[in-house]
C-alpha cells in the first residue's frame, strides 16, 4: 500500500503524551482511521439494506429458519 503524507491537528497534550510513549502516531491513526471507516460502511450498508433486513426477519418469526428441519443439532 503506498503511503503518502497528510496534516492533522491533534491536542498539543495527546502528542505530547504520544511521542513521550514512543508511540507511532502516524500507525495509530491510521488505525483508527480503518476501523471508523470499516464502522461507517458497516452503519451505511445496514441503512441501506435495512427494508430487506426486517422483511427477512419478518418472515424467520413467522414461518422459522429455511431448512431448519435438516439441522442436526
Amino acid at each position: 500500500m503506498a503511503r503518502i503524507k497528510v496534516n492533522l491537528t491533534l491536542d498539543a497534550d495527546v502528542a505530547a503524551t504520544a511521542r513521550a510513549l514512543g508511540l507511532n502516531m502516524s500507525r495509530l491513526a491510521e488505525a483508527a482511521i480503518i476501523e471508523a471507516a470499516k464502522t461507517e460502511r458497516n452503519r451505511l450498508w445496514r441503512a441501506e439494506n435495512q427494508s430487506a433486513i426486517s422483511a427477512y426477519a419478518e418472515e424467520v418469526a413467522k414461518e422459522g429458519l429455511p431448512l431448519a428441519g435438516f439441522r442436526s443439532f
